[in-house]
């Protein structure tokens, strides 16, 4: 989020109650990233308060703006109360195996945001595809 958006800071962690994270589609580096609803899930998520010129950078990073993805409203539980934020969807199917370097950026993020331990050991241990 940095380098794509360098003037949104990061406003606080929380999970978004009801989805999960799962991979779907079909990029250059095998299934792509996705949040599906399921009530018996949560993701975690860092929450950033993103500017209107960084929003179109990310929307155009995300492929948004070609209809790869799209922005849907969520709730975030936070330690100082819910908060509204926008995920991105994958618009394509559910399935398909991601690439380790997928799983390890998706990983590492959360590891760096603060997630539980258990929830970083969780996304590390899903099936990939090595050598892309």
């Amino acid at each position: 989020m940095a380098d794509r958006c360098p003037h949104s800071p990061q406003r606080g962690t929380g999970w978004v109650e009801g989805w999960r994270v799962t991979f779907g589609g079909e990029g250059w580096d095998g299934a792509l990233p996705t949040l599906v609803e399921d009530p018996d899930n949560q993701v975690f998520v860092a929450v950033y308060d993103v500017t209107p010129g960084d929003e179109s950078t990310l929307d155009e990073w995300e492929s948004a703006d070609t209809g790869l993805y799209r922005k849907v409203r969520v709730r975030v539980a936070t330690l100082d109360g819910e908060v509204a934020a926008w995920v991105y969807v994958l618009n394509d199917f559910e399935g398909g195996i991601p690439s380790a370097r997928t799983i390890g950026i998706l990983a590492d993020a959360a590891e760096a945001a603060g997630a539980p331990t258990d929830y970083v050991a969780e996304l590390r241990s899903r099936p990939c595809v090595s050598g892309w």
